[in-house]
């Protein structure tokens, strides 16, 4: 482990019963942005049983989620992917993992852009995956503003309509999501 990041989390949605504390560690080959992909990817996709960075039995699956939701009888239901995905990983996780939602989140529109292409050029199964790609500068100054103890203040966002809207150690940060269908 090459550190760990803590973020106190509050949330103004009901609906949205964060934890009071997210501890998210950060691996030697994971950069700053890939931590903060993890909490992004975390605060959209908030609900029951939704584990970052969960030990699987790698028997089963060979490979390791950023966040992962498992149904009562821990199926993969939901399967989270941030920042470098290889094409070929995302083409046998949709074999491995056959009921779960695949999604894949990005720093821009541009890289969510190009991993599509990519997926279609290697001709991936069609309707199995959702990619997102942040829009704007918001995240260069949210990686900026990342220090080893956070503090996040959910205001509110989702898919519907796609964006975010939070205070991050205390600046006030508005970004837009596009989510890309494949």
């Amino acid at each position: 482990m090459a550190g760990k990041f803590s973020f106190q989390l509050r949330s103004e949605e009901r609906r949205r019963s964060f934890p009071h504390k997210l501890v998210i560690g950060q691996r030697e080959t994971e950069t700053n942005a890939h931590v903060l992909l993890k909490l992004i990817a975390y605060l959209l996709f908030f609900r029951e049983r939704l584990q970052v960075e969960p030990r699987l039995d790698l028997d089963l699956i060979p490979y390791e989620p950023d966040l992962l939701q498992c149904d009562y009888e821990l199926r993969p239901v939901l399967w989270v992917e941030c920042g470098e995905c290889g094409v070929a990983k995302l083409d046998r996780l949709a074999v491995k993992v056959p009921e779960a939602a695949i999604w894949v989140v990005k720093r821009s529109v541009a890289e969510a852009e190009q991993l599509v292409q990519q997926m279609a050029k290697a001709e991936l199964r069609r309707h199995r995956y959702h990619v997102i790609g942040l829009e704007g500068d918001g995240f260069a100054e949210l990686e900026n503003l990342l220090t080893a103890r956070n503090e996040v203040y959910w205001v509110g966002g989702g898919f519907d309509p796609p964006e975010m809207r939070s205070e991050f150690n205390g600046l006030w940060f508005e970004l837009g999501v596009r989510i890309l269908r494949f």
